[in-house]
């Protein structure tokens, strides 16, 4: 079925890393980079080009297509295949330079634009896996954005086999590519009637073989200090800080338990990841793990109470907490569908390589797509070490994802 293809996704990989696509947390619109749009531009035209009649941009930064059904079956569920365009606010992804190291011989790995930066097997074990392969990395002074743009290129690459091998049968193969996945809003404004899938999954996984089928449950929680504000120089009984309220508040975070730095598998987490104010108020966001979902209320329980605490040693001060959801543990309905999983194990099978079955520590567009009507777990893509300047991806492990998909969109056609 492909030895007589000509793999697209290694091309279409470096084309789309050099669009700079970060999203912005801070930002209130939607996509909240509109720089978003110019990968998505981009791609609707090369969707075009593949014969996707029906690819549109929309307002928000999403990008729809459908591949039409070749198969003679009727009542073949609809499939989407989804990936993430932007890229981690965590590191620069501006000028990204990607680099292909050609048949991988498990050598350090030093990057040309910041020789500090290098890239070992001791450090990411996984490469010891890819030697023979073709690993790109970006240049040392950005990410790469393999996450998730090997995930968006496989389902091109996808959609290219299809076009050149239009005997291979599969029923209708929706495609939905969503901004702002990293900051928590990629299916915010997405548009599930016009997708019209029955069940979806996401190209945002990493090793080879790895099919991810439970997340975490997430809520954002933030902490607002209210302070007295005075002349400093006659503050002497009347000032209470809010700057120092948050500082000791923090100070007093457990040092060696619910931290992303002192946790690992199964165990939950309360996360600072943004401090800002100034003496009348001063605001501390959090960002809440477990994939227990009854535990977040736990945590941010415990949170209320230690901000309580900390304000009540500052006359006059006040505390205030903000608190929204932002998804849950895809397993809760993925438990319910159990053929998803299965029919992904069978076309991974089919590579001849192990099925890793994974929980996340993090979330995807599917999590909430999952809780949205659409059951959707996440596949491998390759991508490794992500949001960091030691990103990387192997060129195999993409081509393998392609042909995953082949296999798994003719398993539903097959089994309807």
């Amino acid at each position: 079925m492909f030895s007589n293809y000509a793999f697209t996704v290694e091309e279409r990989f470096l084309r789309y890393v050099q669009i700079d696509t970060q999203s912005d947390p801070q930002s209130g619109s939607y996509p909240s980079t509109e720089k978003q749009k110019d990968l998505g531009k981009l791609l609707v035209n090369e969707l075009k080009a593949l014969g996707i009649e029906d690819a549109e941009l929309d307002e928000y930064g999403y990008v729809y297509g459908t591949l039409p059904s070749n198969s003679d079956k009727e009542n073949i569920p609809v499939i989407c295949f989804c990936a993430h365009m932007d890229t981690s606010s965590d590191c620069s992804g501006a000028g990204v330079k990607p680099v292909v190291h050609r048949y991988y011989q498990g050598e350090p790995i030093i990057l040309p634009d910041d020789p500090s930066q290098v890239i070992t097997v001791e450090q990411h074990l996984y490469l010891k896996e890819k030697i023979g392969d073709d690993i790109i990395t970006a240049s040392g002074t950005t990410l790469l954005g393999a996450d998730d743009k090997a995930g968006v290129a496989i389902i091109m690459d996808l959609i290219s086999f299809y076009n050149a091998n239009p005997q291979v049968k599969h029923g209708t193969i929706k495609i939905l590519f969503t901004p702002d996945e990293e900051i928590g809003r990629g299916v915010d404004k997405v548009d599930l009637q016009k997708l019209g899938a029955d069940y979806a999954y996401t190209l945002d996984g990493g090793e080879l073989g790895s099919l991810e089928y439970e997340t975490f449950s997430a809520d954002s929680f933030t902490v607002v200090f209210h302070g007295v504000s005075a002349h400093p120089g006659y503050a002497k009984g009347v000032m209470s800080s809010a700057i120092k309220m948050a500082s000791d508040f923090v100070h007093a975070l457990p040092k060696e338990r619910l931290s992303p730095e002192t946790t690992e598998e199964m165990q939950g987490f309360v996360h600072p990841v943004r401090i800002s104010g100034i003496v009348e108020r001063a605001e501390v966001e959090f960002i809440i793990r477990d994939f227990r979902t009854e535990k977040l209320q736990e945590y941010e329980q415990f949170l209320t109470d230690m901000a309580k605490a900390t304000v009540s040693a500052y006359k006059g001060g006040k505390v205030e907490f903000i608190r929204h959801e932002q998804y849950r543990n895809m397993k809760e309905v993925l438990d319910l569908h159990p053929r998803v999983l299965e029919y992904a194990k069978q076309a991974i099978e089919k590579l001849g390589v192990p099925v890793i079955t994974k929980s996340i520590r993090g979330g995807t567009d599917g999590s909430r797509l999952s809780f949205m009507g659409l059951p959707c777990p996440n596949l491998f893509t390759g991508e490794m070490a992500f949001h960091s300047k030691h990103e990387y991806v192997s060129v195999q492990d993409m081509q393998k994802a392609v042909k995953m998909l082949v296999f798994l969109a003719g398993i539903w056609e097959e089994k309807g």
